[in-house]
């Protein structure tokens, strides 16, 4: 189930019907990046520059390369950090585009069945933000863990595996029922829902792939929703057609 979940979601990115969602998915995600990139460049140069401006004068002449070594220190922090964030903005992405993707999917893929209805704008907007604090919170967890030897990586794991699988589910049940009852729902199926969140962590780790990460955890996300409607439903259904 989460495999075929998976190589749908996957099968869903290039697709001709998904073309203009992937496009804006991207171009967004890619723009809020660049946005933060530039964000947290200023805000280092406003907290930490002066600072080592205060400290270099009061070095030697030969220790000059100190401001070229923390400036490249910087430099690596500043990517460490947007790393951090990608989850974060994918999260955004979701609230944002997740219907549109589902909306493609449901006309193509079940065309037998029922669509969806889109969460009111306000009820999406609430959902995406709770969803930004609690992927970023989780994300700030993941790096501290990092200096913990035999568990560092792993974290990113779990802790992406966990919220993003959660959440995603989530966003793509309520489509057809009450909060409550996609929480329900996702708590019914948890295991199968946490080993496919740890497929789109993975996914997410990728570098550039992970740009993607929205539109691969949305489209999965809306088929092992169907799949687990079906089952829990006791219905029968084919695989969709790509």
């Amino acid at each position: 189930m989460i495999i075929e979940a998976a190589r749908l979601g996957g099968s869903n990115l290039f697709s001709p019907a998904s073309r203009s969602v992937l496009l804006k998915s991207l171009g967004l995600t890619i723009l809020l990046l660049v946005g933060l990139w530039f964000g947290l460049g200023e805000a280092f140069s406003l907290m930490a520059m002066p600072w080592l401006e205060n400290l270099l004068p009061g070095l030697p002449d030969w220790a000059g390369w100190a401001g070229t070594i923390a400036a490249i220190i910087a430099g690596v922090g500043l990517a460490l950090v947007l790393a951090l964030f990608v989850a974060p903005v994918t999260a955004v992405m979701a609230g944002l585009f997740l219907d549109d993707i589902a909306e493609v999917i449901e006309v193509r893929d079940y065309p037998d069945e029922a669509p969806g209805k889109a969460m009111p704008l306000g009820q999406s907007i609430r959902q995406s933000l709770g969803f930004l604090v609690v992927v970023a919170l989780g994300n700030l967890l993941a790096l501290m863990l990092l200096i913990v030897p035999g568990i560092n990586l792993a974290a990113f794991f779990v802790v992406n595996g966990y919220l993003l699988g959660r959440e995603y589910f989530e966003f793509a049940a309520m489509r057809f029922m009450s909060p409550a009852d996609a929480k329900r729902l996702r708590a019914r199926n948890s295991t199968t829902i946490f080993f496919a969140g740890l497929i789109i962590a993975a996914f997410l780790s990728v570098p550039l792939l992970n740009l993607l990460t929205p539109m691969f955890a949305a489209g999965m996300m809306v088929h092992l929703y169907k799949m687990v409607a079906a089952k829990a439903g006791g219905v029968r259904r084919a695989t969709p057609a790509v």
